[in-house]
């Protein structure tokens, strides 16, 4: 294989002017340039990412971590931040924890030794990481994306959970709904807390009582859907109405209903959150809460590369606006 110095003995110059015409960084006469151009297509001549990566202390590689993967929500902001990645000339590493704390250490120990120029990082439960993972990497970038178990020690992008609630609930209401249950997520996430509580301020608001059981916690996950909605569908009144603050619980739940003979949007209004591209072939399409995915990646890869020219910044937290996806889960209430 050859090498720098195989360039500069063909071409007969110095081996820092071979440099200097890989890296455009110093002016090169053009009669000089075209023999160093020459060499190097004759010897078939690779520079050295890693050499060049030493010398301007940066890889051009980001890691990415996942507490988990099974939410198709993650695999879709996933997407976005590779695209973003790819269209800035950065390479992504991913390693996925699946909930495991001492596989998330790893996984930062592994990036770190790839020289990644930053982190970022999808979490998923509370307790997956803590303030001292990043004590330990003081120097290292590192993006927070949907939401971050503490505030004040990296960037942090995050939806409005609690506006895409109340936008959620209001929405039934106005459809005529008043007996509205929620299926929650687990509410030691804060993104789940948020949820519940924009789903009550719009019953609040419209002065509709929240009936006993309405409220059944889920996981985000699918099969907590479904079983949530078969507690819900077992009650005395079952609601005429169910806010799932996640898209997968919602699907979770429309198997529930199909399993009792009923049909979302008919029997029963539905709407989820997170407009996952799975929502618009659902039978009926979900109504839902979108969430943009593909600019939540895109944002977060930018903000992580500002911050590796800012470290010195205070960390700062970027909240997205969730909009209303009208389908077919939810029509105006028929008369009674």
């Amino acid at each position: 294989m050859a090498t720098m110095k195989d360039v500069a003995r063909l071409a007969k110059v110095s081996t820092s002017t071979v440099s200097h015409v890989i890296n455009s960084d110093r002016y090169v006469s053009p009669q000089i340039k075209e023999r160093v151009e020459a060499a190097i297509k004759e010897l078939n001549y690779a520079p050295s990412a890693l050499a060049r990566s030493l010398k301007i202390k940066e890889t051009k590689t980001i890691g990415m971590v996942l507490t988990t993967s099974n939410n198709p929500f993650f695999s879709e902001v996933v997407q976005g931040v590779e695209l973003s990645c790819y269209e800035l000339g950065y390479n992504l590493i991913l390693c996925n924890t699946e909930g495991n704390k001492k596989r998330l250490q790893d996984n930062i120990e592994t990036l770190l030794s790839k020289s990644v120029d930053g982190i970022l990082v999808i979490c998923t439960e509370t307790d997956s990481l803590t303030p001292d993972i990043f004590a330990r990497y003081p120097s290292l970038p590192i993006v927070m994306m949907d939401w971050a178990p503490f505030h004040g020690v990296c960037d942090v992008i995050q939806d409005n959970s609690l506006l895409g609630a109340t936008l959620a609930t209001q929405y039934l209401i106005e459809n005529g709904y008043q007996d509205i249950a929620c299926i929650t997520g687990p509410l030691s996430n804060p993104q789940a807390q948020l949820r519940l509580q924009g789903y009550r301020v719009a019953m609040q608001q419209a002065n509709l009582k929240i009936k006993s059981g309405y409220e059944a916690e889920g996981d985000f996950m699918f099969r907590s859907g479904y079983e949530a909605m078969t507690k819900l569908l077992a009650l005395k009144k079952p609601p005429e109405a169910v806010f799932c603050c996640n898209d997968a619980m919602a699907i979770g739940a429309y198997q529930a209903l199909y399993q009792a003979g009923l049909e979302a949007g008919k029997d029963i209004a539905m709407i989820g959150y997170d407009d996952i591209e799975l929502a618009q072939y659902m039978t009926p399409p979900l109504t839902t809460i979108h969430q943009p995915k593909s600019e939540l990646g895109q944002l977060a890869v930018e903000t992580l590369l500002h911050r590796l020219k800012h470290k010195d910044e205070e960390p700062e937290v970027l909240t997205l606006t969730p909009i209303l996806q009208k389908r077919r889960s939810v029509n105006p209430k028929a008369p009674a």
